[in-house]
C-alpha cells in the first residue's frame, strides 16, 4: 500500500481521500456523516447530536426550562395549606409565623412575658417553634375570613405566578427555589427582629424577594431601565400602601433578602460561578439564623450574664 495515501482511522486497511471537516482525520464511506459544513467522522458527528439536544442554559448558571416547574407547584402547596386551612383552622395558630407569645391557661393567647407567668406556655420561635420561620410563608388569611381572606391568597398567588415565572426562567429551578426560601426566611427574620409579638401569615415576603430579583436581574441582562425601575417602584408603593394592614416588617425583608441573593446570582464570576452562588446562599442563611438566634436569646433572657 502506497504510504502516501490516507486510511481511515477506524479502518487502517480503507483508502480514502475524505477528512473530517472537524478533526481532520481520514474516514472512510463507512464511518463519514454528512453535515451542513462538510463530511463529519463518526465520533464528531456524535458530538454535534449531543450539543443539539442539550438545552440551553440560563444567564447565570442554571438549566434551560421551558415550562416554570416550581413555580407552580409553590402555588400548588399554598393552596393545599389554604385547604388545610378550611379542614383544621388551628394550623394558622400553630405554624404562622409568631416570634414570642404566650397562651394562657383559658387557651387564649396574651402578649410574651419573661418570665412566663404561672399556668402561661410560652409559644412561637421563642419556644423552640422554629419551624414557624418558613412554615408561615405557605399559610393565608382563613377563608372564615371572607372575601379579604380569598383576596388575600388571590392576589399572592396571581402575583407568584406573574413575577415567579419570569424569575424562574431567568435563574433555573435550584437557584430560584433557594431565592424564593431564603426570601420568605428573611422576611419571617425581620419580623421577628422588630415585632416579635406580632402574628403573620402569607406569601407576600417572598414575593416581595422575587419582585426585587425580578429588577437586578433585569439590570444585570439590560433590560430596557424604565420597565425594571416601574416594577421597583410598584412594589415599595404598595409596600407603602399595605402597611397599614399587612407586615411591612415582613415585606421588607422579603425584599432585602431577595434583592442580596439574585446580586450573588447575577454578579458571580462566571469561573467559579457555582461555588460562589452556594457559598453567598450559605452564608445569607447562616447570617439570618444567627439574628434570629441573638432575639430570641434576648427575649427569653438566656443571653444575661
Amino acid at each position: 500500500m502506497d504510504a502516501t495515501v490516507s486510511t481511515c482511522f477506524r479502518h487502517p486497511e480503507v483508502e480514502t481521500p475524505v477528512h473530517c471537516a472537524r478533526c481532520r482525520r481520514p474516514v472512510c464511506p463507512d464511518c463519514v456523516r454528512e453535515a451542513a459544513d462538510g463530511p463529519r467522522c463518526v465520533e464528531c458527528s456524535a458530538e454535534d447530536e449531543g450539543a443539539a439536544q442539550r438545552q440551553p442554559g440560563t444567564a447565570f448558571g442554571g438549566g434551560g426550562l421551558p415550562v416554570a416547574v416550581v413555580t407552580y407547584a409553590l402555588i400548588g402547596l399554598n393552596l393545599l395549606f389554604f385547604l388545610g386551612e378550611l379542614v383544621r383552622p388551628e394550623i394558622l395558630d400553630q405554624f404562622g409565623m409568631l416570634g414570642a407569645g404566650m397562651r394562657g391557661p383559658d387557651g387564649e393567647h396574651y402578649v410574651h412575658q419573661d418570665p412566663v407567668p404561672p399556668g402561661f406556655t410560652a409559644e412561637g420561635v421563642v419556644a423552640g417553634e422554629w419551624y414557624r420561620l418558613l412554615t408561615g410563608a405557605f399559610l393565608h388569611l382563613s377563608p372564615t375570613e371572607g372575601l379579604f381572606g380569598i383576596l388575600h391568597i388571590g392576589l399572592n398567588m396571581f402575583s407568584l405566578w406573574n413575577i415567579g415565572r419570569v424569575v424562574e426562567l431567568q435563574l433555573g429551578r435550584v437557584r430560584y427555589l433557594a431565592l424564593y426560601l431564603l426570601s420568605a426566611l428573611g422576611s419571617s427574620v425581620l419580623v421577628l427582629l422588630l415585632a416579635p409579638d406580632t402574628d403573620t401569615v402569607g406569601a407576600s415576603g417572598a414575593i416581595f424577594g422575587l419582585g426585587a430579583a425580578c429588577y437586578v436581574v433585569g439590570r444585570r441582562l439590560g433590560a430596557p431601565r424604565e420597565a425594571v425601575n416601574r416594577m421597583l417602584g410598584g412594589l415599595l408603593v404598595w409596600m407603602l400602601v399595605s402597611a397599614g394592614f399587612a407586615s411591612w416588617q415582613g415585606h421588607l425583608g422579603g425584599l432585602l433578602t431577595g434583592a442580596l441573593v439574585a446580586a450573588a446570582f447575577a454578579w458571580a464570576p462566571r469561573a467559579r460561578r457555582l461555588p460562589v452562588q452556594g457559598a453567598a446562599c450559605a452564608i445569607v442563611l447562616l447570617v439570618l439564623l444567627v439574628l434570629a438566634a441573638v432575639k430570641v436569646s434576648s427575649l427569653t433572657g438566656s443571653g444575661a450574664a
